[in-house]
């Protein structure tokens, strides 16, 4: 049955009240969804957020959100694509509307897009979706990009490389850090705990030739101090040395997405699978629920 224009005015009204009363709850349940097109040049991410879980995994709900994903790639920003059309009326109308229907706050949290010559994603759960674009289309391009898109979305980054980080950064997040462990270490003393190694680098950027040279002869010295034969500390050394430089990146672990440990094969990093397909990673985009 056809309603009036009355009563769409009306139910319009309505929803919008809800909508105003509804305003400052909080919206971190829902559906993180994903899309590419078809040539895999071009992909979107986003979240539509509601306030229960309940209703963020509903079907209807998730089904709203994929629809509004595979518009949302032709838009380059969230705000073009709010004001955008949605069977005749505005995307942030339909966000209204289906407020008035639920009775919950229903919103866009995050909206990425990421364009490049090969574009994959991967969604965790409905919780967290991630875009990977590699530098040329290769025949498993699916298979590197969906295994890049699952590490942003497990372990988050901000950038490519520890080369990116501005030294300033590094100083900054290193005197931060010892800040924070120095108060701890305080009050582990009162305890009579153990006390945490305060840091001297955070990143591999401050670790230069002179500092691996130092912690060379560090590891010598405590492998003389230790007794242990000096014919077999070549092969002491360099699992040493590996472990100084993991001890002292810590900022490249968690914020630079190459120089992670791989999350399928923590033997190595990032960089190292990469390498293996002869493609370079050109970009990537998470948004999370939450």
């Amino acid at each position: 049955m056809e309603i009036s224009i009355k009563q769409y005015k009306s139910l319009e009204k309505k929803d919008k009240k809800v909508a105003a009363n509804r305003s400052d709850r909080e919206s971190s349940e829902g559906a993180a969804v994903s899309f590419v097109n078809a040539d895999n040049t071009k992909g979107a991410i986003i979240t539509l957020n509601c306030e229960t879980d309940f209703v963020g995994k509903n079907e209807a709900f998730v089904t709203l959100a994929k629809e509004l994903v595979e518009r949302a790639i032709n838009f380059s920003s969230k705000e073009e694509f709010l004001a955008s059309q949605f069977n005749g009326i505005t995307v942030a109308e339909k966000l209204i509307e289906q407020t008035g229907v639920i009775g919950e706050k229903i919103e866009i949290g995050g909206f990425e897009i990421l364009e490049g010559a090969f574009v994959g994603s991967y969604v965790h759960v409905n919780k967290i979706a991630a875009l990977t674009a590699i530098s040329a289309p290769i025949a498993n391009g699916d298979v590197l990009t969906k295994d890049i898109s699952m590490q942003v979305a497990s372990m988050g980054a901000d950038t490519l490389s520890y080369k990116d980080f501005d030294p300033a950064f590094v100083e900054s997040e290193l005197a931060a850090r010892i800040a924070v462990i120095e108060k701890e270490n305080e009050e582990a003393k009162r305890l009579g705990k153990t006390l945490k190694n305060v840091p001297k680098y955070i990143s591999y950027s401050q670790l230069t030739e002179e500092v691996l040279k130092q912690a060379e002869e560090d590891a010598k010295a405590e492998l003389k101090a230790e007794g242990k034969p000096e014919q077999i500390w070549d092969k002491i050394i360099p699992g040493k040395i590996q472990r100084f430089i993991s001890d002292n990146t810590t900022l490249d672990q968690e914020k630079a997405l190459l120089d992670q440990n791989f999350i399928k094969d923590d033997s190595k990093k990032v960089s190292e699978y990469v390498k293996g397909f002869n493609v370079e990673i050109t970009g990537f985009k998470r948004v999370a629920l939450g």
